[in-house]
């Protein structure tokens, strides 16, 4: 029960830290605080990632009642899901960062609280991080393994707000080169993981259709 527990933790909080991607998030962050104080800069990155948690743990217990309502099932949200990480994980692995670019052109057009939108939402808790927590939480069972998923939400939003308030150092420490093999490697991850998610929903319709 411990090493599932353990095994549980460690899928969540790698799948969710690497979708997230808290350091392709600094440059946005940093463009979007310009001008403002540190506290008030600080006082945005915990508004934003506080909104990405609660959208998370909302989708995470909404999940079955939106797969219900569209007939979705697991099987082809993982295979849909596959293909979304492994183009997300292939352009950061080119360190792409296209979300970047369109925040800044888009930003007047966001609303005025720019820690929900478009920092929170969808930034920190976009697409990817979303099915992260729908499938993960369709494939959990008891509340401990539940529990497990919301700790690892939560620890991944703490070290991305703690990253968000550090933007500047960071950005200055590690430089251009940096920044772009940290989204490399965890682009390689995002890939990884997608192989896994496509193959483990294919498996289920390659079965039905008896080419076991």
């Amino acid at each position: 029960m411990h090493n599932e527990l353990v095994g549980t933790f460690i899928l969540a909080f790698t799948s969710l830290f690497t979708m997230i991607d808290p350091f392709g998030v600094l440059p946005v962050y940093l463009t979007m605080t310009d001008g403002l104080s540190r506290k008030e800069a600080n006082l945005t990155a915990l508004k934003a990632c506080l909104a990405a948690f609660f959208i998370l743990v909302i989708f995470a217990f909404a999940g079955s009642g939106i797969f219900s309502f569209f007939q979705i099932s697991t099987h082809g949200l993982k295979v849909v899901g596959g293909i979304l990480f492994f183009i997300m994980g292939h352009d950061m692995l080119q360190a792409k960062i296209a979300r970047v670019k369109d925040a800044k052109e888009d930003i007047k057009e966001y609303s005025t609280d720019i820690a929900i939108t478009p920092l929170g939402i969808p930034l920190i808790s976009g697409p990817g991080s979303i099915t992260v927590v729908i499938l993960m939480m369709k494939e959990l069972n008891g509340p401990f393994e539940v529990s497990v998923l919301i700790t690892a939400i939560f620890i991944v939003l703490v070290l991305t707000f703690v990253l968000l308030v550090a933007a500047k150092r960071i950005i200055g420490f590690l430089g251009r080169s940096g920044t772009n093999v940290m989204m490399r490697i965890m682009g390689l991850i995002i890939m990884t993981i997608a192989v896994e998610f496509f193959f483990s929903g294919l498996k289920h319709y390659v079965e039905m259709i008896g080419l076991k």
